[in-house]
């Protein structure tokens, strides 16, 4: 029989591999918050050649208009060529919009610039949906609690197994930060509705495999009673281990590695992140959940304790 348990440091090891170096790239330059959560506007605008202007003229036209902390980037068309600037400014009215697209118009002698997109979301707006999605995700943590504690409640430390859950959620959580703090670096990212999108379908698809899990430990317990909880628990997991590859892998990953690759840009990101998230799930309910559960019914931490303290 494999012995995951026995190497559950490893995973823990492994996790923060993972999880830190996005954090820290958040932690230096701050959550790249879209429009959705941090308000403002997005103005994409196609020229008619792909000679676009420079990008210091374009953000001089804004603080003209008094408009700060403006970003400009470009961006391929439908026919391949980079003839796109994708402008995100403060908050703008359509008036505004109308004055900064003609003095393009005039500044740089473009006969007709189109408008592909005009997004604004007021501050007010934004604050709503950063509140709401916070506490969407509050709400979701604590009914998973309650949940699993209801459902488990016929065994030992049933309350045990909810904390458990939730704090391999939390893990999956991290990671989906950590790859879009890595993503804003290299390809540009930023969290927006689909984001959180994202982010509440991986903590269903994870709660489900966790439970999943904690349930198969539940099932043995009633006839492996005189086994050490270590051998018990491992015991689930092995027996879970296909299903989860099965249903989560060989379906659902496969389905978002398609449209990733094959997808359009503006599902790129989104794919990526889910499919992430779902694999995150998957591993943190073999690798992360039940070996912290493991460590908390065995009180680990008490052996590590005597050690430092005999060591000291």
């Amino acid at each position: 029989m494999l012995d995951i348990l026995g190497k559950r440091y490893y995973f823990f090891a492994l996790s923060l591999l993972v999880i830190l170096p996005g954090l820290i790239i958040l932690a230096i330059n701050g959550l790249p918050l879209a429009i959705d959560f941090s308000g403002g506007t997005i103005l994409e605008l196609q020229f008619p050649t792909t000679n676009l202007p420079p990008t210091e003229e374009v953000v001089q036209i804004y603080n003209e208009l008094g408009f700060r902390e403006v970003q400009v980037q470009t961006a391929a068309g439908p026919s391949g060529q980079r003839d796109i600037l994708v402008i995100r400014s403060p908050f703008m009215d359509e008036e505004a919009k109308i004055k900064v697209v003609n003095t393009m118009e005039e500044r740089f002698g473009v006969e007709q610039i189109t408008v592909n997109r005009f997004d604004s979301v007021g501050p007010v707006i934004a604050a709503q949906v950063t509140n709401r999605a916070a506490l969407a995700v509050a709400v979701a943590a604590l009914a998973v609690v309650l949940y699993i504690t209801y459902a488990f409640r016929g065994i030992p430390h049933a309350f045990r197994y909810g904390v458990c859950a939730i704090i391999a959620m939390i893990h999956d959580i991290l990671v989906v930060f950590s790859i879009t703090g890595i993503g804003s670096v290299l390809w540009g990212w930023q969290m927006d509705s689909l984001f959180l999108t994202a982010l509440l379908t991986v903590i269903g698809f994870s709660t489900q495999d966790k439970i999943v899990v904690f349930d198969r430990i539940r099932e043995n317990s009633s006839f492996l009673r005189k086994l050490p909880f270590e051998k018990l628990a491992n015991h689930s997991i092995v027996q879970t281990l296909q299903r989860s590859i099965n249903t989560q892998l060989m379906t659902v990953e496969f389905m978002l590695l398609a449209l990733a690759l094959f997808g359009g840009v503006t599902l790129r990101e989104f794919a990526i992140i889910l499919l992430v998230g779902l694999f995150s799930g998957t591993y943190s309910s073999i690798f992360v959940a039940a070996p912290i559960l493991v460590v908390w019914e065995n009180k680990e931490w008490r052996t590590w304790f005597r050690k430092q303290n005999a060591s000291a």
